[in-house]
């Protein structure tokens, strides 16, 4: 397991910003006429955040889960609130380190998946410092 600093950032949720956002779903086909329709708006907090104490934003460093589409760089909307679940995309303490990797419940033990078949899947147990820290609920990436 490589080692990785992670950097968390708390959402600001004093400051509210409000955008303009289409009524009407945008065509991945033909050309739609979106300009029409920009009657509403959307607050990103109020989106994304559902558990403002429990949210937390960080950045992918590493290349271990690239076959999901997350990349370094990319920006992660974490919520400790959410419990685990076989599958989730966890943000993981595991001996001194954190790592993102798919959670896998093996009764016994868990296995925390990389997307990636450069990178071996984690096998953890009650001998490691294990704690799920965070379930991703969203990647934001800029293309």
């Amino acid at each position: 397991m490589q080692s990785k600093t992670l950097y968390l950032f708390t959402p600001d949720q004093n400051n509210s910003k409000e955008i303009p956002m289409a009524s009407v779903g945008i065509s991945a086909g033909f050309p739609s006429p979106a300009d029409d329709f920009m009657d509403l708006s959307l607050d990103l907090n109020k989106e994304l955040i559902k558990n403002p104490s429990a949210t937390f934003y960080a950045r992918v460093s590493g290349e271990s889960m690239k076959d999901d589409g997350i990349y370094d760089g990319d920006l992660l909307v974490i919520d400790k609130s959410v419990e685990p679940y076989d599958g989730a995309l966890a943000v993981c303490y595991v001996d001194g380190d954190f790592t993102l990797k798919r959670f896998k419940n093996m009764g016994d033990y868990a296995l925390l998946v990389p997307a990636n078949p450069k990178y071996q899947p984690i096998r953890v147990d009650e001998d490691n410092d294990f704690q799920i820290w965070g379930i991703v609920r969203y990647v934001i990436k800029k293309v």
